[in-house]
């Protein structure tokens, strides 16, 4: 029977995800400035950073900012010379992600390219190939971006992507809907790929992960 809950949640983000004043201060200030309160939550924000770290990644690329919470957490987990390339197609939103990268003194480590992802992602083909790529935008782009992951990362570089979950609605039979069968779709190509070594970190909505080999 799984053991899992909410007490084990908040174990984790006492014990491995403590948030410092910077980090509570930007998941605060997102939706306070208009942005929806849709972050990830602590304990996956301190995998994205451990995974970063693991890999020892120089470059990161992040589809979809927000309020820059999660581009910290990522940024964090780079080397010194370390940079993050983060996609945002909201302009308001990649302001309010600026101003946290600079409350974080990560100004000069991480660029926000306001736009549509897919257009953007094309400009960085000639930029890589990447160490860790996150994807955390609309979920209808999902096989997209995997496709330009797969196709920019790395051998040994990370590919994570987030809501896999789809809050449970992946192992409800009944949902049907087309979102949940692009999820579906998309853990079964992580699952499938004999190039990846592919697993999902099970706290919040799902974060899966994925190693390239080769």
């Amino acid at each position: 029977m799984p053991t899992y809950n909410a007490a084990l949640e908040n174990y984790l983000r006492e014990t491995f995800a403590v948030e410092d004043e910077v980090l509570r201060l930007i998941r605060k200030q997102t939706p306070e400035k208009g942005l929806p309160a849709i972050s990830i939550k602590p304990e996956e924000g301190r995998f994205l950073q451990f995974l970063v770290a693991a890999c020892g990644a120089r470059t990161a690329v992040e589809i979809g900012t927000l309020g820059g919470y999660s581009g910290t957490w990522i940024a964090r987990g780079l080397l010194s010379d370390g940079h993050l390339i983060t996609l945002e197609k909201e302009s308001h939103h990649a302001t309010v992600a600026e101003e946290h990268f600079r409350l974080a003194g990560l100004e000069e480590r991480t660029q926000v390219l306001v736009g549509d992802a897919h257009e953007l992602l094309r400009e960085l083909d000639t930029d890589g190939p990447f160490d860790f790529v996150f994807i955390d935008a609309e979920k209808d782009g999902y096989p997209a971006y995997l496709d330009w992951a797969l196709a920019n990362t790395k051998p040994g570089g990370v590919i994570a992507a987030h809501n896999v979950f789809r809050h449970g609605a992946i192992v409800d039979p009944n949902n049907v809907e087309s979102r949940t069968q692009i999820m579906r779709g998309f853990n079964q190509r992580l699952a499938a790929d004999q190039n990846l070594i592919s697993h999902v970190f099970p706290a919040g909505d799902g974060l899966a992960i994925a190693v390239k080999k080769t």
